[in-house]
């Protein structure tokens, strides 16, 4: 019964949601209600029922607006929500339910089990037991069978004598050679492939967790309808600062029309040295880049390049993880730091040891989105709290768990897990942007609650 009423509350809620939407679409689209309904051939009770949530939105509604109007079909469905109270959890057993082995090269070669996922969780973790096993460390082993890498950003934890091999960017076969604790981050679409060891006491394990960061989605649409001939344009030099500078500055010139002959006039700076900022061949002050962003009329930011140019593959081995403790005031957790790349921000991987604490507090809030295993062989507690109500489940040894941002939780018991932190859509250009809408309007921002004008005036 308890289920049922969940259940209801949900397609209650996802059909406001929907509502919502709908009526965003519309004041997007400068029309009323009753406009709506005129042009999609409907009564205005109906154009209202859905956008107060009471009616469902059919399919053929969606099919009639697509054809009139200039808006696409996937605008009017929104993200489902399988997580209605913040966390969701997958267990060891239901992992090993998910359980299945792929053959390369016509022998088996991993055995995938799925751990925690959600439909609002940027992560597609898997955890991969490695049936290959190789004679040496080869990198040319001819046992190991390579994949052509793939679209989702990896973050990998070694568990075992594991031998990872990866592609460089010249093309270049390469080892490493990994053990329990060991992490990898591998950039999109770098080849690479996993094996055990021989003499290794049992079969190797990756958690394998991949995840989309900004190109997935929206974006990777807006590019496929732009045309792959002309996204390409899109791509930018960033093989060094300079360059990656004298991309950025060329290309918010040119999407002004600003020749440069007019840019040195208006920052004082001389055309030959623009040229040279734009081909790559010197690098500018801070006051030159804040110059080019008032006379471009954009924020610095939108001009600074990558302090670090760093490698597509970046490994690190457990022992050279800073270490600290937090909160500073129980040390209920000790944090170890994984492989991580300064090109996602919002992206950190950690092992941590949770250490015994009484105390009742949610001492964890953090704002990107979560994904916890259980690494150790004891039970974890997770307690959290959630639209005022708290709740608590114990965490298994290799039960797993997708947790929503800003949810307020802890970790109690003794033992080790692992966490992954993204940010997902919502973060950098998309986080300043709703910043400068501001708080007052953020409700308006996230589900459209009114019309854009008041048809009864207003002055």
């Amino acid at each position: 019964m308890v289920e049922t009423l969940k259940n209801s509350r949900g397609l209650e809620l996802e059909r406001k949601r929907i509502g919502s939407n709908f009526l965003g679409i519309l004041n997007d689209l400068k029309r009323r209600p009753e406009d709506a309904a005129e042009e999609l051939g409907v009564t205005l009770i109906e154009i209202n029922s859905i956008i107060e949530g009471k009616q469902e939105l059919s399919f053929d509604l969606v099919s009639k607006a697509t054809s009139i109007w200039p808006v696409n079909t996937r605008d009017f469905f929104i993200v489902r929500d399988d997580c209605e109270t913040g966390i969701k959890i997958m267990t060891a057993v239901e992992s090993k339910d998910s359980g299945r082995i792929m053959n390369r090269a016509g022998k088996p070669y991993y055995e995938y089990r799925d751990t925690a996922m959600s439909s609002v969780a940027p992560f597609r973790p898997e955890w991969i037991m490695e049936l290959c096993i190789v004679n040496d460390n080869d990198p040319n082993n001819k046992s190991v069978q390579w994949n052509n890498g793939h679209f989702m950003h990896q973050f990998t934890y070694f568990i075992g004598e594991v031998n990872f091999y990866y592609m460089s960017p010249t093309g270049e076969k390469k080892v490493a050679l990994m053990n329990t604790g060991d992490s990898v981050y591998i950039t999109p679409f770098v080849p690479h492939t996993f094996a055990t060891r021989k003499g290794a006491s049992k079969n190797g394990l990756i958690l394998a967790l991949t995840y989309g960061n900004k190109l997935t989605g929206e974006v990777q649409q807006e590019l496929s309808s732009v045309s792959p001939i002309l996204g390409k344009e899109y791509v930018l030099d960033f093989s060094n600062k300079n360059k990656a500078f004298g991309s950025l500055l060329s290309f918010h010139r040119n999407n002004a029309n600003i020749p440069i002959s007019d840019l040195a006039t208006r920052v004082k700076i001389s055309k030959e040295k623009i040229e040279s900022f734009e081909n790559g061949l010197a690098s500018p002050s801070f006051e030159e880049i804040t110059k080019f962003a008032r006379a471009l009329r954009i924020n610095s930011r939108e001009l600074f390049p990558n302090d670090l140019i760093e490698n597509n593959v970046i490994l690190q081995k457990y022992n050279e993880g800073e270490k600290w403790f937090f909160p500073e005031s129980t040390k209920s957790y000790e944090f170890i730091e994984l492989a991580t790349t300064s090109n996602l921000p919002f992206s950190k991987a950690f092992e941590i040891n949770v250490l015994d604490s009484n105390e009742d507090k949610f001492d964890l809030k953090i704002g990107l989105h979560q994904y916890v295993y259980n690494l150790g062989d004891k039970d974890i507690q997770l307690n959290w709290i959630f639209d005022g109500e708290k709740y608590q489940k114990i965490l298994k040894p290799d039960d797993s768990a997708y947790i929503k941002p800003f949810i307020e939780h802890n970790f109690r018991g003794e033992g080790k897990i692992l966490i992954l932190r993204v940010g997902g859509k919502s973060t950098g250009d998309a986080q300043i942007e709703l910043s400068f809408v501001g708080k007052p309007n953020v409700e308006r921002a996230i589900n459209e609650m009114m019309l854009w004008f008041d048809p009864t005036g207003k002055n």
